[in-house]
């Protein structure tokens, strides 16, 4: 059996898989750990299970985990060495990881050296290994770092233009994230064009709560939205997205705001929420546009602009542009923000089919119109099973496991 483990400050999310991972035998998430409202969901099969009440730490929250997977009427599993190898979600890996790679104690300790850049995630997935280091001693942990995907980007895209020396010797640069999202992605968008993604150049365009805009070529990052921080880009659902830095001084020296509340504000109360003043959830800003409201109106229109101006610069920061791919919460099930993304940018070669664009929750992934020189795509992001690939293809070549019977485990492929 196959873990994945993605470990959150406040949350657990975790996935079991059959050993060639053509079956998702158990999936799990415990929310709100150590808050009012903590709840655990549980999932096997057909039958489900779901706590609500205290989850004072993430010890609580495996001992939750690891009930429902061994004990519990749904237990699914013996005991733990029925698991053969676990995978975690790491945000950020610095400069140090440029690929997935397996947990001994050298990996731990530069881990905790990458703390400084994602203080408020890596704390947490490093405490996930730790906790599941304990609890399953012989089996190996392989972690997947959201940044690895990034670390192609060349120097003129990822070095900003400040001194130097804060390039060199503190790695302030960009580095990008929802790499892992995005490298499954890529490679399903070519697998459904039955094309080898060694000849593509892509835009992927993960929108979620969070966004990515990635660029893609030959299968490899090219240019990313998110920088050093992950504020910065297109506007988000709490995060502002770019902004003139000069704002910030204005800010601290004319408004005398403390800098913790500058970051807040960055973070927290920008955005969708921040321009809307209602909500930083899509369809509920969408349905008061819908009704009339100006500034949501206006909050979704600087989403949509900001989103069509970064493709038409990847477009031609790559040379050109085969298919455009949306994925995650928003990208995947919101008809009109596609729709709207898609208008006007014909220029390109973009021109999608509104009847199919309709039929994506059917199976129809490629939205595009008859004859449009550029593929448009709806591809569902699966981060857990990319995990689980890296974890089964490490772990094998290590030798700590035997080959999956079923080849296609080893394969990028698009679940149909």
């Amino acid at each position: 059996m196959i873990l994945t483990i993605n470990c959150g400050s406040s949350s657990l999310k975790y996935r079991l898989y059959n050993a060639d991972l053509t079956e998702v035998v158990a999936t799990g998430l415990v929310a709100r750990i150590g808050e009012d409202g903590a709840y655990s969901k549980h999932t096997a099969g057909d039958k489900e299970v779901f706590f609500r009440g205290p989850i004072a730490d993430q010890k609580a929250a495996f001992d939750i985990m690891a009930e429902n997977l061994m004990q519990s009427e749904f237990a699914v599993i013996d005991g733990p060495e029925a698991v053969t190898a676990i995978g975690h979600r790491a945000v950020h890996g610095g400069d140090v990881f440029v690929e997935s790679t397996i947990v001994d104690g050298s990996v731990m300790e530069q881990l905790r050296a990458c703390v400084r850049f994602a203080p408020l995630h890596n704390p947490s997935n490093i405490a996930g290994i730790e906790e599941c280091r304990r609890r399953f001693p012989d089996v190996p942990n392989v972690v997947v770092f959201d940044t690895a995907f990034h670390q192609s980007v060349p120097p003129e895209a990822h070095v900003y233009a400040l001194p130097y020396e804060l390039y060199a010797d503190h790695g302030i640069r960009r580095y990008g994230f929802h790499g892992t999202s995005c490298r499954y992605v890529s490679q399903a968008a070519a697998d459904i064009l039955n094309r080898p993604i060694e000849d593509l150049a892509m835009v992927v365009c993960h929108l979620g709560n969070g966004v990515t805009l990635d660029a893609v070529k030959g299968g490899r990052s090219v240019d990313t939205s998110i920088g050093f921080g992950t504020f910065c880009g297109v506007p988000m659902g709490t995060r502002s997205g770019d902004f003139d830095p000069a704002i910030i001084f204005h800010l601290v020296k004319e408004m005398g705001m403390p800098l913790d509340e500058v970051e807040a504000l960055c973070y927290e109360r920008s955005g969708l929420l921040g321009v809307s003043g209602v909500s930083n959830d899509m369809r509920e800003v969408v349905m008061r546009a819908d009704a009339g409201d100006e500034r949501c109106a206006l909050a979704l229109n600087i989403f949509i602009y900001q989103i069509k101006k970064t493709i038409g610069a990847y477009a031609a920061a790559m040379d050109g542009l085969d298919a455009l791919v949306f994925t995650a919460g928003i990208g995947e099930n919101s008809t009109e923000i596609r729709s709207r993304i898609c208008e006007g940018l014909g220029v390109l070669g973009v021109r999608i089919d509104e009847r199919t664009n309709l039929l994506v929750q059917d199976g129809h992934p490629n939205i595009s119109a008859p004859g449009a020189s550029v593929a448009t795509l709806v591809v569902p992001t699966d981060e857990e099973r990319m995990i689980a690939l890296d974890t089964v293809r490490l772990v094998t070549e290590s030798g700590r496991m035997p080959p999956p019977i079923a080849s296609q485990a080893l394969v990028h492929a698009h679940d149909a």
